[in-house]
């Protein structure tokens, strides 16, 4: 995502206002999904500040997809179907201690981009792709960070588990960001593979402001294993 010099400005501003706590490694999440016999990934080289990432555009749909724009636009869908599964399976509880995280409208204005830096992280998946699967997974809390490049874009990565993932936040309204990026899976992939290019690992999702220091990337129909896949991140 490209934004101006007068955000970039500001952000540097927030950065040297809020101290940064890194927090320790986490251990090692659950496994990945399957192996499908791919080399590992090498580390992406990086753009120039005057390119840009993902074609160096402030708008998420000169970028995305035409199936991931769709599957946006099915977001509510998401959260109802994920939700009654989870239950059904037994994990009503569950779901419902983790209040705003999975409340459809929590997302707050204000405020959308977080300040460049070191966060906790955890991801939640709810519902399965096919009814058949578990109907909730929670994993621990792992590491994530937020870059802001001289070019101007702001990059979310989370750095450490086996489901790790790296993408670029773009403008969309007043309450949320948009997030286009892909996976890296397992522990001997030491990059990412852009957008696009290994469709089974890209992501897309609404990235919102839930609380004070706290935000979540909701990613409707992710590739891999439930209908509604969560990403926290709080400070």
């Amino acid at each position: 995502m490209r934004i101006t010099a007068a955000a970039a400005s500001s952000l540097a501003l927030v950065l040297a206002a809020c101290g940064q706590s890194p927090d320790t490694p986490a251990p090692a999440d659950p496994a990945a999904p399957p192996a499908t016999g791919e080399p590992a990934l090498a580390p992406m080289p990086r753009p120039t500040p005057a390119e840009g990432e993902q074609g160096g555009t402030d708008s998420w749909r000169q970028v995305a997809s035409a199936d991931d724009a769709s599957n946006l636009g099915r977001l509510d869908e998401a959260w109802r179907l994920a939700r009654a599964e989870a239950e059904e399976k037994g994990f009503a509880r569950q779901v419902e201690a983790l209040g705003p995280l999975v409340d459809p409208n929590a997302a707050q204005a204000s405020r959308l981009q977080p300040a460049p830096g070191t966060y906790r992280c955890r991801t939640i998946k709810i519902g399965s792709q096919n009814g058949q699967g578990l109907g909730y997974v929670e994993y621990p809390f792992f590491r994530c960070s937020v870059e802001l490049t001289p070019g101007g874009d702001l990059i979310l990565t989370k750095t450490t588990g086996s489901q790790r993932t790296r993408g670029l936040l773009y403008p969309d309204t007043d309450s949320r960001l948009v997030f286009i990026g892909a996976q890296a899976w397992g522990t001997d992939e030491s990059g990412f593979p852009q957008y696009g290019q290994q469709r089974e690992r890209d992501q897309v999702g609404v990235f919102e402001r839930i609380g004070p220091d706290r935000w979540r990337m909701v990613v409707p129909w992710p590739r891999v294993e439930s209908k509604l896949e969560i990403l926290e991140l709080v400070r």
